[in-house]
């Protein structure tokens, strides 16, 4: 009986040592197709599962798509230059510099960032809080919180996005059933682009490429 655990050890042993060779060390094309294989099923199934239960939200990292909350310059945006082209739209809903000073992420970001998303908390939320919310788009919509209202004991959010001119019709007032997170943090700056090239050569001409300021 011993002997019979002893070499059940042992197989176990050489399995995990082979299984760990193919994963890291194996240069061949068939250590590489499983490492790829075993990377996308991990992440998949036991990464983003554990993610959306720690963040409580289905979209724990997202990956930004559109131009609507750039600021000229990027990182390296100049938000005094920024706010004088952009001032006018935040003086309807008595946003003031000092306001949006005190923002978070208040540079806005860039199309391929990935941000880390939590769950949005509607009683908690404020005013220049980033919201991801479900529009009926194709994609989720990821912009900034301008104005809230309370009509019959729910919170309503208006947004807008920091590089576009106006508000879209569907944002102006977005119930508590559409939020599905806030945006917390850049996680990663422009490293979405890796999954932006496979289709962003699909859309119209004027959504397409890198960004530039409205």
């Amino acid at each position: 009986m011993k002997e019979t655990k002893k070499e059940e050890k042992k197989s176990i042993k050489k399995s995990l040592k082979n299984f760990w060779w193919i994963l890291w060390k194996d240069d061949s094309f068939k250590g590489w197709a499983f490492s790829v294989v075993f990377l996308f099923l991990f992440i998949k199934f036991l990464f983003f599962p554990f993610l959306s239960l720690v963040t409580g939200t289905s979209l724990p990292l997202a990956i930004v798509e559109s131009c609507s909350m750039y600021h000229s310059g990027g990182l390296f945006s100049n938000f005094d230059s920024w706010w004088e082209n952009h001032e006018d739209k935040y003086n309807e809903f008595s946003i003031t510099q000092q306001n949006f000073l005190n923002f978070p992420l208040k540079k806005g970001f860039n199309k391929g960032d990935i941000l880390f998303i939590v769950r949005a908390n509607p009683e908690k939320l404020k005013e220049g809080d980033i919201i991801i919310f479900n529009a009926n788009q194709k994609n989720p919509i990821i912009h900034r919180i301008v104005d809230i209202k309370e009509i019959d004991g729910k919170r309503y959010f208006s947004t807008m996005g920091d590089n576009n001119r106006e508000q879209i019709g569907f944002e102006e007032e977005i119930s508590e059933e559409k939020l599905m997170g806030k945006a917390v943090f850049r996680l990663a700056p422009y490293l979405g682009w890796i999954k932006l090239l496979f289709y962003d050569w699909q859309k119209s001409s004027s959504e397409r490429g890198f960004c530039i300021e409205n």
